[in-house]
């Protein structure tokens, strides 16, 4: 976690008991709302990755796709979604995952990527880590490289960002918050 950001933090909301009962929801419209702090937090991310030889940034619906579209703009790389099943037309390949509140699945399109492309994972947060492992997957699949995967925000308590490590994925978020 970069400390730097941490004073961000202020500018996400704490939803508790949404989407359903139990669940506190980080919510970061609050902090785009705000054009100075939106402002910083897509140049964190592109300072961090400015130098690091990314082909593709890869982004998670939706909310991966605020910060990953206007980071590939800036890094000069090609912008690749990762959607909900059935959102994406043409040939896809989908990974079904198990989230803190129910289950999904998530397509990618089969020639999204080129093999040995190295590739930034991008989402708003990190909390059961079942999206972006199963986004992952999907990357490596068509033999594309993971750089690294980053979020904003991660939920260490949950478990998330230990599954992605322990799965080789290079993790980085610049904040988290603790518990629920």
């Amino acid at each position: 976690m970069d400390s730097s950001f941490a004073e961000l933090k202020k500018h996400i909301r704490s939803i508790p008991d949404w989407p359903k009962k139990g669940v506190v929801f980080r919510d970061i419209s609050t902090l785009m709302a705000d054009k100075l702090i939106f402002r910083k937090v897509i140049d964190v991310f592109v300072y961090r990755y400015l130098q690091a030889e990314i082909d593709a940034v890869v982004a998670i619906d939706a909310r991966g796709f605020i910060i990953g579209a206007p980071l590939a703009y800036l890094l000069n790389t090609s912008f690749v979604p990762v959607r909900k099943k059935d959102k994406l037309p043409g040939d896809t390949i989908g990974r079904a995952y198990s989230l803190e509140y129910g289950e999904a699945e998530v397509e990618i399109h089969t020639d999204a990527l080129q093999k040995g492309e190295r590739v930034l994972l991008v989402d708003d947060l990190i909390a059961t880590g079942g999206t972006m492992l199963a986004a992952a997957q999907l990357i490596e699949q068509l033999g594309a490289k993971i750089f690294e995967a980053t979020a904003i925000i991660d939920l260490p308590d949950i478990g998330g960002s230990a599954k992605l490590r322990s799965a080789g994925v290079s993790v980085h978020t610049f904040c988290e918050f603790e518990g629920d």
